[in-house]
Parts: C-alpha cells; sequence; structure tokens
C-alpha cells in the first residue's frame, strides 16, 4: 500500500530518523495520505486520509459530518513520554466510519512492523484512559509515604510481571509531559483519577519557569 505523508514540524509518532519516514511515495502515486502535525486536506479518491492526534479528538480536526461520510481516521503511535515510539498505534475510528479507510491503514502501518487497535474517537483512546489514573494514585501513594519510589516499582516488576515500575516510567518518560496529558483528561472528563498529581504539577511548573 502506497502512502504519502504530509509533515509540519515535530511528530511524536515518527521522529526524523524513523524507517516508516522513509517508505513514503510521492502524493500522486499514494493510496493512502498520513498528515503529521500537518493541517489535513480532505481527499475522497484516496483510500484513506490519516491524521496524527496528540490527546486530542479527531473532531477536533475534521467536522464530524465530514469525517462521517469520508475516509479520514486520527492515529497515534503510543510513546512513553520522551522515550522511544512503541511498536503500537492507536487507530482512531469515528462513529460511521469507513471500513475501507480502517484496512487501509492497517496495511500501511502493519507493513511498517507496527500494531495496530482500533478505537473510538474519544481523548486520550485506550492507553492514557487506563495508564494515567494508575500513575497518578502511584505519585499520590509516595508523596503520602506509603513506600519509596523503589520499593513500589520492584513490587509491581516483581508482584505483577511489569518490565518496569509506575515511577520509574514516568520518571524517565518526563514527569512534566505526565502532567500535560493527564490534565487534559482532567479537563476534558473531570474525573478525579486524572487530576495530576502535585509532584507532576510541580514539574510542568518547573519547566515553564526556565
Amino acid at each position: 500500500m502506497r502512502f504519502a505523508i504530509q509533515q509540519a514540524g515535530h511528530s511524536r509518532s515518527f521522529p526524523p530518523d524513523d524507517p516508516f519516514l522513509a517508505g513514503a511515495s510521492p502524493a500522486t502515486d499514494a493510496e493512502v495520505l498520513v498528515y503529521l502535525g500537518a493541517p489535513a486536506v480532505l481527499d475522497a479518491t484516496k483510500k484513506a486520509v490519516l491524521i496524527e492526534l496528540g490527546t486530542e479528538c479527531l473532531a477536533e480536526h475534521v467536522d464530524e459530518a465530514d469525517v462521517a461520510a469520508a475516509n479520514v481516521l486520527g492515529f497515534c503511535r503510543y510513546r512513553n513520554g520522551s522515550d522511544a515510539p512503541s511498536k503500537l498505534i492507536e487507530l482512531v475510528c469515528p462513529r460511521g466510519g469507513n471500513d475501507e479507510a480502517v484496512k487501509a491503514a492497517r496495511a500501511v502501518f502493519e507493513a511498517a512492523g507496527l500494531t495496530v487497535v482500533v478505537c473510538a474517537d474519544q481523548p486520550g483512546r485506550i492507553l492514557d484512559r487506563l495508564l494515567r489514573p494508575k500513575y497518578n494514585a502511584a505519585l499520590r501513594f509516595l508523596d503520602e509515604g506509603l513506600a519509596t519510589a523503589e520499593d513500589m516499582d520492584t513490587t509491581c516488576r516483581l508482584g505483577l510481571g511489569y518490565p518496569d515500575g509506575p515511577i520509574e516510567r514516568i520518571i524517565r518518560g518526563g514527569l512534566a509531559y505526565h502532567c500535560e496529558v493527564t490534565q487534559a483528561l482532567f479537563e476534558t472528563f473531570a474525573t478525579p483519577a486524572y487530576a495530576p498529581a502535585p509532584r507532576a504539577l510541580a514539574a510542568k511548573r518547573r519547566r515553564k519557569s526556565r
């Protein structure tokens, strides 16, 4: 499946050295258009138009009426803050989305060695909605003195089989980044579990003051 990339600025999903970028074709030859940080242009002649997302909904980029009738999908490659991007693509299919567009998107990403999961058009999608409350809880437990960061991380690695613990994962990815993501979810859903922990808020404020 041939794809073209339209990029403006930095992409969290595909940094400059990512091999996915090298596989792109000219737009005139492509069956799929991939927009990385660039304003998307609907093109009904393509099998799919894919728009890179942050925490936001696809509906913030394209009117819902256009999305339902067209070949437009959103996507986000999961990445833990400043860590390298993972192999997981969350593919956002709005209600009434085009099945052929989903097939085309899968073909493009899976040919690049990535794994695709499909989800509805909601802020945070699957992973951030699941993980951020757990990270916030771990940070609060740390602030409350339940256990040291090392002991909590060791418990999760040995007791639950995780490859790393929640505190080390948040710190490695960046506390300020975690704060930005969970704050966006809290503003959308007003669920207390998404409210940023004080330690994360402090990290974000420190970054702003520099």
